[in-house]
């Protein structure tokens, strides 16, 4: 094309959403950041046409494009597996995120590891930690392939050639903060870096046949750090989550091209690793203590299983005014719903009690089938009354105090049997569609009045 067809444009992008304005502003009025607008100047011809690199391939007819069906590449890990959707996909790029200390690396060393020892080629790229550091960790993992290989370096165009050199089924960056380009004019961590790193990795990706993780830092409030616009260019986003202070890691998808996003993998940090936990359920519940009010064992579904999880509430008071209304893995707003509901249809006076309710070892109760638990647990503390230890209590609850039907009864049913719950609260419209397993009882509900007076006997 011609220079006299050709011109500048200049635009104002927020790098945080990615959002367009016509002119520089202190804060995006899409996502609200401030101070996030950025000037780009991009090529455009006369007719108002932006053009990329991109523009050298014309497009193709869909009907053309061949089918890859390539076998997913399993990590040996199988709780990150069952995440991931069934394993990786070739050119598919991970976002992982969690807080310092909390098992990262340690994850994907031991996914790299069993990978290597299965004859793949992997590759692993650490900006923040020295060879020797690396091998101690290694050696406490029990890695010593030598198919495993290892590069401490925190230079983009380096790190960009090695990718194309060592020609690796699978590579590890860790992490993209760490890592820096001398063709942006800024240090390691700044957004700018993270985002041209991100972008810079993700290209190359595209074109081979590997695919990549990308270690991300977190910010205080738990969200990634960097760019929000990063968790758009890659194809899956996952949390590891846990506090350092307890032997448990939950790892969580929030965005999965190519999976579910409701699936959890459940680890236990041990002094060799990560250990995978394949039963949550038992693992959840092995420190309830028997004989305490407020706790009640719900069924939640997390992906394609079902898990057994506990839940505790302390109701105190009375306080002045309106009591305090504290949450851990579940939503406080469907907590004040079901505080009105209780008070309306059962009458009992709580709207001025401090009410605390957990969700016991990490996992999320958010899901409406877990709304009847949350009730027996508020009535067994107010109460001071203990349910039988062998009752779990599952149901949608709706604001006229009907117990609604949940999905998946039968697999919450027959994984709480299991278990050896053997007194089993739930919908009428569930229950009555299911077979009692063997040493198990139904206790069907229609509405939460019938549950006072069943739910100590």
């Amino acid at each position: 094309m011609q220079g006299k067809l050709m011109k500048t444009e200049v635009s104002f992008v927020c790098r945080e959403c990615g959002g367009k304005t016509l002119k520089w502003m202190g804060r995006c009025p899409n996502c609200g950041q401030w101070n996030s607008i950025e000037e780009k100047v991009s090529t455009v011809c006369a007719k108002g046409r932006s053009y990329t690199s991109d523009d050298v391939s014309g497009p193709v007819p869909i009907s053309l494009i061949p089918n890859d069906r390539s076998p997913r590449l399993f990590t040996g890990v199988d709780e990150l597996d069952r995440v991931l959707g069934g394993g990786l996909i070739k050119r598919s790029v991970i976002l992982v995120g969690g807080d310092p200390g909390i098992g990262k690396s340690t994850l994907l060393m031991q996914a790299l590891g069993s990978m290597a020892s299965l004859g793949e080629n992997v590759l692993y790229v650490s900006g923040e930690e020295s060879l020797e550091q690396i091998k101690i960790r290694a050696d406490r993992l029990g890695i010593s392939s030598k198919s495993f290989l290892v590069v401490a370096d925190n230079g983009l165009e380096r790190i960009l050639d090695l990718m194309r050199q060592t020609d690796a089924s699978v590579v590890v960056l860790d992490s993209a903060q760490s890592i820096s380009s001398q063709s942006v004019d800024s240090h390691a961590g700044s957004l700018s870096q993270v985002r041209y790193v991100a972008a810079a990795s993700i290209e190359i990706i595209k074109r081979s046949a590997s695919a990549c993780f990308l270690v991300g830092h977190v910010t205080k409030d738990g969200a990634l750090a960097g760019p929000k616009v990063l968790e758009h260019m890659v194809d899956t986003v996952l949390y590891f989550e846990g506090d350092r202070g307890h032997p448990y890691r939950i790892l969580r998808a929030v965005k999965n091209r190519f999976g579910s996003v409701s699936e959890i993998g459940v680890f236990e940090m041990t002094d060799t690793g990560l250990s995978q936990v394949s039963n949550p359920s038992e693992f959840f519940l092995s420190e309830r203590p028997e004989g305490s009010s407020g706790s009640v064992v719900t069924a939640l579904i997390e992906g394609s299983r079902p898990i057994l999880a506990e839940i505790q509430t302390l109701v105190s008071g009375p306080t002045p005014g309106s009591g305090r209304r504290t949450c851990l893995g579940t939503d406080p707003q469907r907590l004040a719903l079901l505080v009105a509901v209780i008070e309306k249809k059962l009458g009992l006076t709580i709207s001025d009690k401090d009410i605390f309710l957990n969700a016991v070892g990490g996992v999320r109760a958010t899901e409406p089938g877990v709304d009847l638990c949350i009730i027996a647990s508020i009535i067994s503390s107010f109460t001071d009354r203990i349910i039988p230890f062998s009752s779990m209590v599952f149901g949608e609850v709706g604001l006229s105090g009907e117990v609604r039907p949940v999905a998946k009864a039968l697999a919450r049913v027959n994984e709480a049997s299991r278990l050896g719950y053997s007194r089993i609260l739930g919908p009428r419209k569930n229950l009555d569609s299911c077979t009692p397993p063997e040493g198990s009882s139904f206790i069907p509900i229609t509405h939460i009045r019938e549950l006072p007076a069943i739910l100590f006997d």
